[in-house]
C-alpha cells in the first residue's frame, strides 16, 4: 500500500517467516551458529525456546535453507499430533512412500509399521552419506504421549550413530514442560539448549534498516529517527514481531503526512493506533540529550552554591559566639 510512496519493492514488515529478511543480532546469531553445530556434529535432541514472536520460525527456516542439499528435513508446524500422525507427518515430509496399494491400506498401517518404515528410509539415507532432521515449532504445545514417543523416535540409531536428528522450538515454558518428572528420560538426552532473547535499543535501529534495505529502501527516500526508533524499542521490548507491526503501521502514517522520516510523533501515532502498552523492564541505551545535561548542570551547580551561603552564615554564627 505505502511501497510506491517510499521506494520499496516489497512491504519490509510482513509477520510471515522469510529467512531472507532474518537479522543476525547477538543472540540470533548465537542460536543460529549453536543449531547449525547441532545439525553437523549429529547431535540428538536440540532445544530453542524464545518469548512469543521473537523470531523462532524464521530462524528454523534460515537454517534450514542454509544446510546442504543431502540433509533431508521435516519442520512440523503443528504440535498437536497424536502419536501415530507425528510420524505420518515426519514420513510425508521426507516425500517418504508409504506401503500398500490402495490409500485405505496405508491409513490402515500400526504405528509400528510407519516406525519400521521410517527407520529403513533412515538406514538407507545413512548409507548414503545424508542425514536427517526434524524441527518441530510450538513444541510446548505437544501432548505429553507424543513427546514420549518422540523419546522413542530418538531410539532410532546404529551402534555408532543416531538416525535422527530432532529440535524442539518453543516458548519460554518449554523447559518447564520438559522438566518435568515423567519426561526425565527426554530431558536428558539434550544435548543443546539456547534461549532466543530481544534485540536490544541499538540492534533494533539495525533490524529496521536491515529489513528496509532488502525490500529495496533507499535512505533517501525512507528511514527511521532515532526518536522513532526509540519509541518502536519502548513499546516493542525488541520483539521482531511487534516491532514489525508498530512499524508498519509506522510507514502507513507516515505515508498519510507525506514524510519519508519516521520520527518519534509518527511511530507514536501508530503505536496508539494499535493500542500497545509499554512492557516493563525496557533499557533505555542511549545518554542523555544535551538540554537534559545543562539542566542536571545547572542543578548542581545551584546546589552548591547554596550550601556555600549556608556555610558562610553559619561560619559567621560561630565566629560572632
Amino acid at each position: 500500500m505505502y511501497e510506491e510512496h517510499y521506494g520499496l519493492t516489497e512491504p519490509p514488515f510482513s509477520l510471515t517467516p522469510d529467512p531472507k529478511y532474518f537479522y543476525r543480532s547477538e543472540s540470533h546469531t548465537r542460536a543460529f551458529e549453536l543449531l547449525q553445530y547441532g545439525i553437523e556434529r549429529r547431535e540428538g535432541f536440540i532445544i530453542v525456546y524464545g518469548d512469543i514472536g521473537a523470531g523462532k520460525t524464521t530462524l528454523c527456516r534460515t537454517v534450514l535453507d542454509s544446510i546442504d542439499e543431502d540433509v533431508s528435513t521435516a519442520l512440523l508446524l503443528n504440535p498437536f499430533l497424536t502419536e501415530t500422525d507425528l510420524i505420518k507427518a515426519i514420513l510425508a515430509d521426507f516425500n517418504v512412500k508409504l506401503p500398500g496399494r490402495s490409500k485405505t491400506a496405508q491409513e490402515g498401517l500400526s504405528k509400528q509399521q510407519l516406525i519400521n518404515v521410517l527407520n529403513e528410509y533412515l538406514l538407507k539415507k545413512l548409507e548414503s552419506g545424508g542425514r536427517a532432521v526434524v524441527i518441530i515449532d510450538e513444541a510446548q504445545n505437544i501432548p505429553m504421549a507424543t513427546l514420549e514417543q518422540i523419546r522413542i523416535l530418538s531410539n532410532l540409531e546404529t551402534n555408532t550413530e543416531k538416525l535422527l536428528q530432532i529440535v524442539l522450538v518453543g516458548q519460554l515454558n518449554l523447559i518447564d514442560v520438559l522438566s518435568q518428572e515423567q519426561l526425565r528420560q527426554l530431558y536428558q538426552r539434550v544435548s543443546i539448549k539456547c534461549e532466543l532473547g530481544a534485540l536490544t535499543e541499538i540492534e533494533t535501529g539495525d533490524y529496521l534498516r536491515h529489513r528496509l534495505a532488502v525490500a529495496g529502501g533507499s535512505p533517501s527516500r525512507v528511514g527511521f529517527a532515532v526518536t522513532g526508533i526509540r519509541e518502536i524499542y519502548q513499546y516493542s521490548g525488541g520483539i521482531p514481531r511487534l516491532i514489525n507491526l508498530i512499524a508498519d503501521r509506522a510507514l502507513l502514517a507516515g505515508m498519510a503526512l507525506g514524510t519519508s522520516t519516521i520520527d518519534g510523533s509518527v511511530a507514536l501515532q501508530a503505536i496508539q493506533n494499535l493500542q500497545l502498552k509499554k512492557p516493563a523492564g525496557i533499557v533505555l541505551s542511549a545518554a542523555p540529550s544535551h538540554g537534559a545535561g545543562v539542566k542536571q548542570a545547572a542543578i548542581i551547580v545551584g546546589l552548591s552554591i547554596l550550601l556555600a551561603a549556608v556555610f558562610v552564615v553559619l561560619f559567621n554564627g560561630l565566629g560572632g559566639n
